[in-house]
């Protein structure tokens, strides 16, 4: 089934340490926005590629996605990823059904997946890729443990995230009015009292936050060479 995906592409690189958009880093003699977009541009299914970036970067993320230009429709960016996201919304094409919205630090997305989330988004509405958790986690409040939590409930959420255009477009506009700033796609659904289904993901489909983010993609991607 076809569909578009919008990628937030305007942060910046304060957790990384970096004085630039950590999007333009490199992983294995590649930018990492560029292994993120290829998957997409790659995919047939894929009709548009919608990448929200700063005024001030866009010619640089040109440059970068010459191959890719027939599919990427560059807008602006947003203070915050949840209003990009919203920007990007506003870009969808009027035919499009099916949604997702992926980081554009998750270079390591494979298709498979992509295509399983964009299936389980068709039938259910909503949809997210998902890992169990491995570590044991513990409630924290300065410092001092309260609680362990239940892991074999606890899944740690990752993107992409599919949803039918109409459902997604309500949250945002739900989200905006109830002043509400969510972590992910995934938060404003629930917000709804919609429900979102959980499709099993990848433990190597990491999102780029830190530096030793850039070691552990490196080691995924020459294992797969």
């Amino acid at each position: 089934m076809q569909y578009e995906v919008i990628i937030p592409a305007a942060g910046s690189g304060t957790r990384m340490g970096a004085n630039f958009n950590k999007l333009f880093l490199q992983l294995n003699g590649q930018t990492i926005i560029e292994r993120t977009v290829r998957v997409f541009a790659e995919d047939p299914n894929c009709t548009r590629i919608i990448l929200a970036v700063k005024e001030e970067e866009t010619d640089k993320f040109k440059q970068l996605l010459q191959s890719a230009q027939e599919k990427v429709l560059f807008i602006p960016g947003g203070k915050e990823r949840q209003f990009s996201v919203k920007n990007g919304l506003a870009a969808v094409s009027p035919d499009c059904e099916i949604v997702l919205v992926h980081d554009g630090a998750r270079p390591l997305i494979k298709k498979p997946y992509i295509d399983k989330l964009v299936e389980a988004a068709n039938r259910y509405g909503s949809a997210v890729l998902a890992v169990p958790v491995k570590d044991t986690i513990k409630r924290v409040e300065n410092f001092a443990i309260q609680e362990t939590l239940n892991r074999e409930n606890l899944w740690a959420i990752q993107t992409p995230q599919a949803f039918r255009v109409k459902i997604l477009q309500n949250a945002h506009l739900f989200a905006e009015t109830h002043a509400f700033l969510g972590t992910d796609e995934a938060s404003l659904v629930e917000r709804m009292d919609e429900k979102v289904m959980i499709v099993a993901g990848s433990y190597e489909n990491i999102k780029i936050t830190t530096a030793e983010d850039i070691g552990f993609a490196n080691v995924i991607l020459q294992q797969e060479d």
